[in-house]
């Protein structure tokens, strides 16, 4: 398309130089106005259009298209063809501007095109945090990585663009400059390795509750990105964990503990060594009235009784030969008491064992799981159990150890 004033200025009484002037100045300005009409119609068009589609279909996708402006940012590539095509051809008059205005709209065709990119990959990433299979893959680091790439070869193109030289100079010149690169970007490749370490190993999940006591880190991972892992403690406070450190550094996740079938109880009751006694026959039918106990205790005392007997032990002397002791049997209460508790699964381990002796006395330890999961639930759960069977210890002439200041009880 050819604008054409010059004439025009000439018989309006113009010298040649002004009217060439003008005649330039004139057609630069008619192919912005048009640049700009076509941008504002495709502008309109498009968003029409994707609102139309928006409301027919079933899929968010398009949703997040209209959300993250993909439409709008579309509208602008017609325009920019409408001025690289024409306002070049404008200035021939102005020669000294012509190319560098070529230049100046290839870079903004660049960076427009990195643009559109960067808003469909965020439109993607919506789209994708919203199904199920992908709630809880770093989709973060996945886009960052496409989009350092993008970046990558948008710069490397604006570059060759502004100096005019080859992309193979650029790329040769990075490769000499490789080790300041190294340096400078090295929190970033170090993230960029560890992300994809943390991705195909499955290390780190969005929504695992994760442990990382080096970096007072104790909650559930809200975000995964090429540098960063974000988690929001139990507090409600955020914590940065450079994705490196996943790699480099121990932490806890808790993930296999929510999948199994219940969150394991591991806690010790310290018992008293001198409250630790056998069970003489006068004793007996006090314990066997505890009904948990009562058969164990009858069939028990039937069995040591007849032992004893049978190898003629001296029992005037409670050392000699088979007893039973009230530890042991608080032990068997304590197990039959987890063994018929509704909120313990029973599918899993379930056990009450003794542990060495320390010198507050001997740990009988609970070893169980509970099947709610829940962090509130399940402090509830286990106060409720431990309140029992402290309060049961006097019932089998057993004492827990205290300590009142310098005092051990």
């Amino acid at each position: 398309m050819d604008f054409n004033f010059y004439d025009l200025y000439l018989r309006a009484g113009l010298s040649d130089p002004i009217a060439k002037s003008l005649d330039s100045i004139t057609s630069s300005f008619i192919v912005l106005v048009l640049a700009f009409i076509v941008t504002l119609i495709f502008k309109k068009t498009l968003l029409v259009f994707f609102n139309q589609i928006a409301k027919r279909t079933k899929s968010n996708f398009d949703d997040y298209l209209i959300k993250n402006k993909v439409p709008a940012t579309l509208s602008y590539f017609p325009g920019l063809f409408v001025l690289i095509w024409l306002l070049p051809n404008t200035l021939e008059n102005f020669s000294v501007l012509k190319n560098p205005v070529s230049v100046v709209l290839d870079v903004i065709g660049a960076l427009l095109t990195i643009g559109i990119i960067r808003k469909l990959l965020n439109s993607l990433k919506d789209f994708l945090k919203i199904l199920p299979a992908f709630k809880d893959k770093p989709i973060d680091s996945y886009i960052q990585v496409f989009m350092i790439f993008v970046w990558f070869v948008g710069i490397i193109t604006i570059l060759s663009l502004l100096s005019g030289k080859d992309i193979s100079a650029f790329l040769t010149t990075l490769g000499a400059m490789s080790a300041i690169i190294l340096l400078i970007f090295k929190d970033t490749i170090m993230g960029f390795v560890a992300s994809i370490q943390v991705t195909i190993n499955d290390t780190v999940r969005i929504g695992d509750w994760i442990t990382m006591k080096s970096c007072d880190a104790d909650g559930d991972v809200i975000e995964i990105n090429l540098s960063t892992v974000k988690v929001q403690n139990f507090d409600k406070t955020i914590t940065t964990i450079p994705t490196y450190k996943l790699v480099s550094d121990s932490f806890i996740n808790w993930r296999g503990m929510s999948e199994a079938g219940g969150r394991r109880i591991k806690r010790s009751i310290q018992v008293k060594v001198s409250s630790i006694k056998f069970i003489d026959e006068n004793s007996i039918s006090k314990y066997a009235k505890i009904q948990r106990i009562s058969d164990f205790v009858s069939q028990k005392s039937k069995e040591i009784e007849d032992d004893n007997a049978k190898k003629g032990i001296d029992k005037s002397l409670m050392v000699n030969g088979r007893n039973m002791t009230n530890l042991g049997l608080f032990r068997r209460y304590a197990l039959d008491y987890l063994e018929t508790h509704p909120e313990i699964n029973q599918d899993m381990t379930v056990m009450v064992r003794q542990l060495s002796p320390t010198p507050q006395g001997i740990p009988i330890e609970v070893y169980v799981f509970i099947k709610d999961k829940v962090w509130l639930n399940y402090e509830q759960i286990v106060s409720g159990i431990f309140d029992h069977l402290l309060a049961s210890l006097s019932y089998f002439e057993l004492e827990s150890f205290e300590l009142f200041g310098d005092k051990k009880v």
